[in-house]
């Protein structure tokens, strides 16, 4: 094998050498006509040859091997005037090919605004090699919306799931989050969470983003761990722009729940040191603090004759302070013409602290007897039949996530060798170390106390409550006695990975086009760890209700009644610490069974071969990755006799390997050229989620367990996508695709009621996960943008983007049920009407997903569904000098609901409700 590679490295150097003695190159920068703006992904052909090059984020292009003689040399950008420029290259040495373009209409095409970030975004996605979806913020350093995950929800096949009103995970085609990549700067980022690989994008400002390409495809050089899609984020670079520039901002938001205006403060730059070396980055703060109103159910029944009604309610006021820190640096060199090197670093930090004050009606002694009466909807429940319990807690929890990356590494492109290599490290936590989660107290309302309670299931969204007897009782803080704290003394989520790379590509040049033979290697050396320590109370030493710590709600559905104050149970506790009754087994049980560490080593090489002329794209290859697990986890045992638990605890160890081959074709071809058309066959494959393959075993005295599988099988998915892209001669484009799944051995969560043995402990209900058959995802997605520039003044400054996506899903579980993937919308689509002329820019966005799956259950009825959203949000820009801007943005006008629930006897029975309220930012924009 030696001698082989040697002897091919060598025909190659002669190949090479050869070449450039009778070649030349040409090279350049392409920008926009005021020379204020580097331009990635314009298209540069020499006509003559039919070769063409895209320039890269610092807006440079090669072409090497051109013959000796006079060429035409043409530049293409979407929006822009195509500009030529004749040239004579000679026998030897590089030709300068630069350009300026101006906008199809006149006047700056990519210095600020709407207009621009479409320009932006359509032509990274007609250069792309495969499906791709791109974001791209203006000149001045802002994005369209305020949130990185809030902006891709525009983007076509794109969902969001909220988190308490805000966006935060991505899902692409309908697929689960964890069944995307994330990554910045090219480094993948590991989650902060302890139960998923997916990363919550709300956590980096988009204050520090240039871009966000959504790769939807898949070629052989890239991460093969992804099925929806690979989206990769990329920070300010010193060369993105030609001027050095600062920008400035300052935002105050008000959302009309809390009422109160929180603040929000950027910085970013770029900054030349001279011709070949520059340093940009930014600083971004911002504290929100805002409030939900939340309802849930669980445990719904039917009477005899067929009535529903649930065993438990409960009514939540959350109040909820999140701030985010974000910082971004990145120093970039040109080392000569043909390298450029590189050291970039990304910091964020998310604090988020929860207040939830929750009442709970347990009307569980009903379940066999059911309500005292049922009419209507309205269930009647009298302590004359069974006793209610009702419970009122506090949630005190604070959590700090922080995600970091750094990298390095360089570029050389020759225009017949390229060279590219990276390492980086990157690392995500998530810690508690002191969380009332909760503190609960609790009252039994038994025959003697005359109590009454009904509860009309008749609204649409959620059930109110009425107490018809006893009301003085049941309002009375005094009566509800200390029940439980639980409190998390620590929990702590690491995530770290370390990667290093390289990529080496020879082109050879050719009559018609150019033929490129491309390889490279990868190796990731990840390790996760989770560590959970909680201490349960169970008594106190003394007098405790809640009113010595009541507080007042801020609830808007209805009366909780008494409920604890948000800091009154933590000042308590701190306070009467040791008179809190320590449950020894309990805690003993809570604080081992969730503990694991994974470690997960990725080793990948690719082969890959590429022809390009300026009407087709071929790309074929294939990519090994083998990966190996090592994984520890605990098996706690618990059993009870005479009324004395006994917890054994045994350390667990899995060791395993395996290899995945990923082999993928891309085809794009382009007859004109506004016309593309793609077609893309590739393999993939997602690992299943660390926790959920951690060797976590746990056995309750009631034999009712909870385990991890260490021996689940990778999702595997054979892809396809299908489609053409039309670009207008002004500044838009229309676009039609397919896309098709077949997807092997995906994980689900399941619950059996056959008994067994593990490690020699017995067992008779099992919770844990296993794989699915085959699932299959099929789609189109249909898109449309457009700045209307032709029209006549004032319409010439309208624009708007349009998408829709249908996605069918469809799995087989293990007892051969059929249903749509977990986080499937059937129905997704988004509408922006913009307006942008003179100083002033308005834009309305409307965003809608269908209702999907959440969660599965043991059947169809106990699946818990969410219902459809539609969400609108109202922007605008002021151009108040050449260097100030005003905004204003006006989110979830509508005031959108999250509702979630059961098809549960011939009904939509609620489960989880929640409202937000809308939120307002303003503020202004100082660039210099």
């Amino acid at each position: 094998m030696k001698r082989s590679l040697r002897l091919l490295a060598g025909l190659l150097a002669s190949a090479s050498c050869s070449t450039i003695a009778h070649a030349g190159e040409v090279a350049g920068h392409v920008s926009d006509d005021t020379g204020a703006r580097t331009l990635q992904s314009a298209t540069v052909r020499i006509v003559e040859l039919n070769r063409q090059a895209e320039t890269d984020r610092a807006g440079s292009y090669v072409i090497g091997d051109v013959p000796a003689g006079t060429y035409t040399l043409e530049a293409r950008y979407v929006g822009a005037q195509t500009a030529t420029k004749s040239i004579t290259v000679p026998a030897t040495g590089r030709v300068d090919g630069d350009f300026g373009l101006a906008a199809s209409g006149g006047g700056e095409i990519l210095v600020v605004g709407q207009s621009a970030n479409i320009a932006s975004a359509l032509s990274r996605q007609k250069a792309a090699d495969g499906v791709e979806s791109v974001l791209t913020r203006d000149a001045v350093g802002q994005f369209p919306d305020q949130n990185i995950a809030e902006s891709l929800r525009r983007l076509p096949g794109v969902n969001i799931l909220n988190d308490q009103g805000e966006g935060r995970y991505v899902s692409v085609r309908g697929l689960d989050p964890s069944l995307n990549s994330s990554s910045v700067n090219g480094v993948r980022l590991p989650s902060p969470e302890s139960d998923t690989r997916s990363v919550a994008l709300d956590v980096i400002s988009s204050d520090t983003i240039e871009s966000i390409e959504v790769k939807k495809s898949f070629t052989p050089d890239m991460d093969g761990d992804f099925i929806g899609a690979s989206i990769e984020i990329n920070t300010t670079s010193a060369f993105d722009s030609k001027k050095n520039r600062y920008s400035m901002a300052v935002e105050g938001s008000w959302n009309d729940y809390s009422g109160k205006v929180m603040p929000k403060g950027a910085f970013d730059f770029t900054q030349k040191l001279g011709d070949n070396f520059g340093v940009a980055g930014s600083f971004s703060y911002y504290k929100r603090k805002f409030e939900t109103d939340n309802v849930e159910a669980s445990d719904w029944t039917k009477t005899e004759d067929g009535q529903a009604w649930a065993q438990t309610l409960e009514y939540r006021d959350y109040d909820v302070e999140r701030t985010r820190i974000n910082a971004a640096l990145s120093f970039d060199w040109r080392v000569s013409d043909t390298t450029k090197a590189y050291v970039r670093g990304n910091w964020a930090q998310f604090d988020d602290h929860e207040y939830r004050r929750r009442t709970t009606f347990d009307f569980s002694d009903f379940e066999d007897d059911g309500p005292s009466s049922i009419s209507n909807g309205t269930a009647s429940f009298d302590t004359a039949d069974n006793d209610i319990t009702i419970e009122r807690d506090l949630k005190d929890r604070f959590e700090r996530q922080r995600i970091r990356s750094v990298s390095l590494g360089s570029d050389t492109d020759t225009g017949t060798w390229k060279f590219r290599w990276q390492g980086s490290y990157a690392k995500s936590t998530e810690k508690e170390t002191f969380s009332l989660d909760p503190m609960r107290f609790s009252a039994d309302f038994d025959d003697s106390s005359g109590v009454a309670i009904d509860v009309d299931n008749s609204n649409k969204y959620y059930p109110t409550y009425s107490v018809t007897s006893g009301a003085s009782s049941v309002n009375d803080a005094s009566n509800y006695g200390f029940d439980r704290l639980e409190l998390t003394t620590l929990s702590d989520s690491q995530d770290e990975e370390w990667a290093a790379k390289a990529d080496l590509a020879r082109t050879f040049a050719g009559s018609n086009g150019d033929f490129t033979v491309q390889g490279g290697f990868k190796a990731r050396w990840r390790k996760k760890s989770y560590d959970y320590e909680m201490s349960r109370y169970d008594d106190y030493d003394g007098d405790l209700t809640l009113a010595d710590v009541l507080g007042s709600q801020t609830y808007r559905l209805t009366d909780m009644g008494p409920v604890a104050n948000k800091s009154g149970s933590a000042d308590f506790y701190n306070a009467n610490s040791s008179g809190f009754e320590l449950n020894e087994a309990e805690s003993l049980i809570d604080s081992n069974t969730s503990d694991y560490t994974v470690r997960e080593d990725i080793t990948a090489g690719y082969l890959l071969g590429r022809w390009d002329s300026s009407t087709l794209r071929v790309i074929a290859g294939v990519r090994g990755e083998r990966t190996y697990n090592k994984m520890t986890g605990n098996l706690v045992a618990v059993t009870e006799k005479k009324k004395v638990k006994t917890v054994d605890i045994t350390g667990v160890t899995y060791e395993r390997d395996y290899t995945n081959w990923l082999p993928s074709l891309t085809v794009r071809w382009s007859p004109q050229q506004n016309l593309v058309a793609r077609f893309a066959g590739y393999k993939t494959v997602v690992r299943p989620k660390l926790s959920e393959l951690a060797p976590r075993f746990t056995v309750n005295e009631d034999g009712e367990a909870e385990f991890g599988n260490p021996e689940l099988k990778p999702y595997q998915s054979w892809n396809f996508d299908a489609g053409f892209e039309y670009y207008f001669s002004g500044n838009g484009a229309i676009s039609v695709g397919g896309f098709y799944k077949s997807i092997k051995d995906y994980t689900y969560a399941y619950t059996s009621d056959e008994g067994g043995t593990y490690n020699g402990v017995n067992y008779d209900e099992l919770t844990s996960y296993a794989n699915g058959d085959n699932a299959t995802v099929a789609g189109v997605e249909v898109s449309y943008s457009q700045v209307f520039s032709m029209l006549p003044s004032p319409l010439d400054g309208l624009l708007t983007q349009l998408n829709y996506t249908y996605t069918y899903s469809r799995g087989t579980l293990e007892d051969g049920r059929r249903i749509s993937l977990p986080n499937s919308s059937k129905n997704t689509f988004n509408v922006v009407l913009g307006y942008e002329k003179g100083p002033i820019s308005l834009r309305a966005a409307g965003t809608f997903r269908d209702k999907y799956l959440d969660e599965v259950g043991s059947s169809a009825e106990e699946d818990r569904m969410v219902n459809q959203h539609f969400q609108l949000d109202l922007s605008a820009k002021y151009k108040l000098t050449q260097n100030i801007r005003l905004f204003a943005d006006w989110v979830n006008v509508n005031n959108a609901k999250y509702y979630a629930y059961q098809d549960y006897a011939g009904a939509k029975r609620l489960l989880q409700y929640e409202e937000y309220g809308s939120t307002v930012k303003f503020g202004a924009r100082v660039t210099f």
